[in-house]
């Protein structure tokens, strides 16, 4: 690499380190003004809480990844180009294209630090910084949106829960009916049922079996405790709204081919977290050409101009982004395109300016 290569490859990882380390912290000020009360009150203690905060820094560091990213190259180049580098370094005979390349490799190796963040980091900080916010945070400590959980396990079997904690893996008002042959053979029925992690085992409180045989006569049984095996998982009574997040990709791919042979109604949901994981690595460089495009003109009103007219776009990305995400998981539209399009998108634009930027 040359000295050019160098001289702007430090500049974009060491701007893009520093809009990391001044915007996190003010998030965190904010977010902690917005809940301090609650974390008062409920006595929380200085360890949870320093991990809640580490948890919410990566969740925060990774859903805003690309437009950190885009706004510091906006930033950097705007100031080369105030002050003529742009134009000496492409006056030395250096072509547009060839001041792109330590872009390039700046968004290469922030890509994989997205790529890292998206696939391993972060599914276990939403893990922690969600149970954090039911736990201390949410006014109903039972999670309300995990409120009658309805799930087909197998062919034969169907289970309900009407909340569930994945915290301490607990449900209430448990049920599980059985078919054979389209016909009901027994129904489950227990006040709470707890995963016993260290056994492998689901405990019942308060059980109540209800069996019919074929000339349907019925015989019940009933114990105040019973310790029972299963054949679904724990993840099966989990939340349906943030499950997908949590899970390493490796595991949510496995967990969603899972849901599908159970005709889960949240296919969607799933599989818009599963593709931005990879969507979001790629929108690194589209939105690093956009920034260079976009701001390596000197234009008459200076830096001021080009990050306007950036938080534009970014504020334009963001629509595309939250918009058809929503659409996906709440209707037939399909995640992948849902995912992709905003990317798509933006790459054309991307080229045209790119094209223009050359000219």
């Amino acid at each position: 690499m040359k000295i050019l290569d160098w001289y702007i490859l430090k500049r974009y990882l060491f701007t893009f380190l520093m809009m990391l380390l001044l915007f996190i912290p003010i998030a965190i000020m904010v977010h902690l003004a917005e809940k301090i009360g609650k974390i008062i009150s409920n006595d929380v203690p200085l360890d949870e809480l320093a991990m809640y905060l580490l948890n919410f820094t990566i969740y925060f560091a990774n859903l805003l990844f690309p437009l950190f990213l885009f706004l510091s190259v906006i930033f950097f180049t705007s100031k080369l180009a105030r002050n003529t580098e742009v134009v000496a370094f492409l006056s030395s005979g250096v072509s547009f294209t060839r001041f792109l390349r330590p872009y390039i490799i700046g968004a290469i190796i922030v890509a994989i630090m997205a790529l890292f963040l998206g696939m391993f980091l972060a599914p276990k900080a939403s893990q922690g910084f969600n149970e954090f916010k039911y736990k201390y945070l949410s006014r109903n400590k039972n999670i309300q949106d995990t409120k009658d959980v309805f799930r087909r396990i197998t062919d034969n079997d169907i289970i309900y829960v009407s909340s569930y904690d994945p915290k301490s893996k607990r449900g209430q008002n448990f049920t599980l009916e059985h078919y054979k042959d389209n016909k009901l053979e027994y129904k489950i029925f227990a006040n709470s049922i707890q995963y016993i992690e260290v056994d492998s085992i689901y405990r019942l409180r308060s059980y109540y079996k209800r069996s019919y045989d074929s000339i349907g006569n019925v015989t019940v049984e009933e114990k105040r405790r019973l310790d029972v095996e299963f054949s679904f998982d724990a993840d099966d009574l989990t939340p349906v709204n943030y499950i997908a997040e949590t899970k390493p990709y490796n595991e949510l791919v496995e967990f969603i081919d899972k849901e599908k042979q159970r005709g889960s109604p949240n296919i969607g949901r799933y599989e818009v977290v599963k593709y931005r994981k990879w969507s979001l690595p790629i929108s690194v460089f589209i939105l690093t050409i956009i920034a260079v495009a976009v701001s390596s003109k000197k234009r008459r009103g200076g830096m001021g101009v080009n990050l306007a007219i950036g938080i534009t776009i970014a504020m334009i990305y963001v629509f595309f982004d939250k918009i058809f995400g929503v659409m996906a998981q709440q209707s037939n539209f399909s995640p992948l395109v849902a995912v992709w399009f905003p990317n798509i998108v933006f790459g054309i634009l991307a080229g045209y300016l790119l094209y223009n930027a050359r000219r």
